[in-house]
């Protein structure tokens, strides 16, 4: 890290932590006891914090990494200053362990950019920065810092995970997926894409070794591999030439060991535990949801606008049509017959309105029967620019590795939920060219905004349900 660099760092840090805090007092004071999902996780963690280890809660569907952890760093604060009382484990103090991993994921978001990024180390050192601040501040991440939530935990163990992958350090990296996998189960898919990594640079040396061989002196990246079905043949031709030697076989396990040890330790708990989820299985039914690709990435596209809309896009998508247009017809067909056949919607998605899902749900999807239909267009283009921006600068390998992981993490969810886009959206945006100064800066805006207005919302515009006194209050 250059000197300058680390200046302007820490002093991002410093910032983000004082606002950090400054927020969790305010939110802490004006929602003292345990709201929703808390009300689970918060006496689990006092069980913990009491030693009640063999004690759990059957609606609690998740491991206890996260629990585990909470002990793991109040218990030396209350030895060192001989603590007692239920302040010790109170609603606040296990709130600000998601606080404190806020500030980790900051750092490693910078860590990784760095690492992905490194090529540019005189002319980006400042949006290098800025990226990983705004990232830190994701809305949907940065609200979960402030309640007793798994996802702020969640992501800074995988991203960890993937730092340590990027390094090298696979023996590392599987021991932080194991940590990961204990926050939430189903990050045993990004752990399998570290793993994926390692494989795609395998294939990208062989295949580029392969292309020299033929005096066929192309770049190996995906943007040199034609997008049409001839690409697609000379492609799997290769993968199966590839998967059936031996020598490539041995090489790839030599490389991914860990990370297979990581899989079945995992396969033999899903066999054991009779599936994937722990406890309450009742509202956490896999099933194929394809449309829940279509929402992400409709997601992403917004989230994403500040760095990716201009004319020039929207005109090179239009080109690509006309160019291609029984490609597009196909896909949108393809798209039409998925939101069809394949649209599920989750109970709590339709009863329960103190969720931002629900208002998009009732006030978009239901406004009309055939609006589900109409916005396949719209599904198309934002899987043109993702794709589009994915392949600038990666490895088609790579692209389809985490084409798969995004595939296998969002389709079998019923349940329309913000929070399970957290993880792909981040990787998704890491791996994206860094964007202008002015484009980061109107990011980080943007963020800022949608935050300010999450927080506000969730403070101040409280409502009854008519047969509960309790108060209840918007979120994610």
């Amino acid at each position: 890290m250059e000197k300058f660099e680390g200046k302007i760092f820490t002093a991002l840090c410093t910032t983000n932590v004082l606002i950090s805090c400054l927020l969790f007092s305010k939110i802490t004071r004006e929602q003292r006891e345990p709201y929703m999902d808390e009300i689970f996780h918060v006496p689990q963690a006092q069980k913990f914090c009491e030693g009640k280890f063999d004690e759990w809660d059957p609606m609690i569907t998740t491991l206890p990494g996260l629990y585990l952890v909470s002990v793991g760093l109040i218990q030396p604060v209350v030895w060192l200053a001989d603590l007692s009382g239920k302040a010790v484990c109170s609603a606040a103090m296990l709130r600000f362990i998601n606080t404190l991993f806020n500030c980790g994921n900051l750092y490693l978001l910078y860590l990784i950019i760095y690492q992905i990024h490194y090529k540019d180390k005189s002319r980006t050192a400042c949006r290098r920065v800025l990226t990983a601040l705004s990232l830190s501040t994701f809305p949907v991440l940065y609200f979960f810092t402030f309640l007793y939530y798994t996802d702020a935990g969640s992501t800074f163990f995988t991203l960890f995970t993937y730092l340590m992958t990027l390094y090298g350090s696979h023996k590392m990296a599987a021991m932080l997926g194991v940590c990961a996998i204990l926050f939430r189960q189903t990050n045993v898919v990004w752990v399998g894409f570290c793993a994926a990594t390692v494989v795609a640079q395998r294939l990208d040396e062989v295949w580029a070794a392969e292309q020299t061989k033929k005096r066929d002196h192309r770049s190996p990246t995906g943007s040199h591999v034609p997008l049409n079905l001839a690409g697609a043949k000379r492609l799997v031709r290769f993968l199966w030439e590839f998967a059936t030697t031996t020598a490539n076989l041995k090489a790839l396990i030599m490389a991914t060991w860990p990370y297979l040890l990581v899989a079945a330790g995992f396969a033999g708990f899903v066999a054991l535990n009779g599936g994937i989820v722990v406890g309450d299985r009742s509202s956490h039914e896999a099933c194929l949801n394809f449309p829940q690709l279509f929402y992400f990435l409709s997601f992403t596209l917004l989230l994403s606008l500040p760095l990716t809309l201009c004319p020039r896009r929207v005109l090179r998508f239009l080109q690509s049509v006309r160019r291609q247009p029984l490609l597009y017809l196909a896909l949108t067909t393809l798209a039409l017959l998925l939101v069809w056949k394949f649209t599920h919607v989750h109970k709590y998605l339709l009863a329960d309105n103190r969720h931002f899902p629900f208002y998009v749900w009732q006030r978009v999807y239901q406004h009309h029967p055939l609006v589900r239909y109409l916005l396949v267009p719209g599904y198309v283009f934002a899987t043109w620019s993702f794709q589009d921006t994915l392949l600038q600068g990666r490895s088609l390998f790579w692209a389809l590795a985490f084409g798969v992981c995004l595939v296998v993490s969002t389709v079998p969810q019923k349940l329309l939920e913000f929070r399970y886009y957290i993880l792909p959206y981040l990787l998704y945006r890491l791996h994206m060219p860094l964007g202008s100064t002015p484009r980061l800066l109107l990011e980080i805006g943007l963020y800022a905004a949608i935050n300010g207005a999450t927080i506000y919302f969730f403070l101040y515009r409280t409502f009854q349900w008519p047969d509960s006194t309790d108060v209840q209050r918007f979120m994610w």
